[in-house]
């Protein structure tokens, strides 16, 4: 049976199934309603004044950790622009967070037809290619080939809301501060990282680089907008570089919704064979 037009523009312009193991792991590294009004929010630290000095280590983690979004669950609409070792595709992802449990994404390309779909948990990540019927099911540490081992689920979690990752509020970060910014960096486990933070204490730039591995990130948070009274950042940029692959994600969220019930329906049809 002849492949659709549809099927043979979408297969064409590049969606595979190991683009999709890339995209999810290295974020990590990695709505069907009418998009809401943003409200794009002033950033400034409370009651709109420079945040007072804070004098120990362990109160300014504490201030940053209480600053990040908190949740239960989570849910977004986000126009993604893709760019995979230079070839560069346009899609929507449905982005729903089960928090600490499971993450859920649907990619849709032309005409809202989906073309892949995965769910990670701590444990495991799966994927699905509807176009060429193929699935990946394989535990989590299958994305230590694509980064480093400090990369955990939470860290994916944080990067997709714009938080900053646990792991690095540790007591052995150093600090600086600037015009009201903060600059946090430190070294875990061969990581080097560095993060910025506005007067709010929300993390504007994330940058973390092992050299040994030849792994960097580099993930950019801006215009940020209010959902209830949680603020979080509508674009995030990030930049991957894994040896010789680069990888380039734009990330641009046009509805968001915390807490709501949600349903992450995944299932592998019996007709798909596992990709190599």
């Amino acid at each position: 049976m002849k492949e659709s037009t549809l099927n043979k523009s979408l297969h064409n312009n590049g969606f595979k199934i190991h683009r999709y193991v890339w995209i999810f792991c290295c974020a990590a590294l990695l709505f069907s309603c009418k998009a809401k009004k943003q409200l794009i929010v002033n950033r400034a630290a409370p009651d709109s004044t420079v945040a007072k000095p804070v004098d120990t280590k362990a109160l300014k983690l504490n201030a940053i950790r209480s600053a990040q979004a908190n949740f239960n669950t989570f849910s977004g609409k986000a126009h993604a622009k893709l760019d995979i070792g230079g070839n560069s595709n346009d899609v929507t992802l449905n982005i729903r967070i089960k928090r600490g449990q499971k993450i859920w994404v649907s990619v849709t390309a032309i005409a809202g037809i989906e073309v892949a779909r995965a769910l990670i948990t701590p444990d495991s990540i799966m994927l699905i290619n509807r176009l060429q019927s193929l699935y990946v099911r394989k535990p989590f540490s299958y994305i230590y080939k694509f980064t480093g081992e400090q990369v955990n689920y939470q860290t994916l979690e944080s990067l997709l809301l714009g938080n900053a990752i646990p792991e690095l509020l540790n007591e052995g970060a150093d600090f600086q501060v600037n015009n009201g910014n903060t600059i946090l960096t430190g070294n875990l486990q061969n990581l080097v990282y560095k993060l910025l933070l506005g007067p709010d204490m929300k993390v504007t730039q994330t940058n973390l680089d092992n050299q040994n591995a030849g792994q960097t990130l580099q993930v950019n948070n801006s215009v940020f907008i209010q959902s209830g009274n949680r603020v979080v950042p509508s674009q995030i940029d990030m930049a991957s570089v894994v040896k010789n692959k680069k990888i380039q994600i734009n990330l641009h969220y046009i509805k968001i919704d915390f807490d709501q019930p949600l349903e992450y329906p995944f299932t592998i049809p019996s007709r798909y064979e596992p990709a190599n």
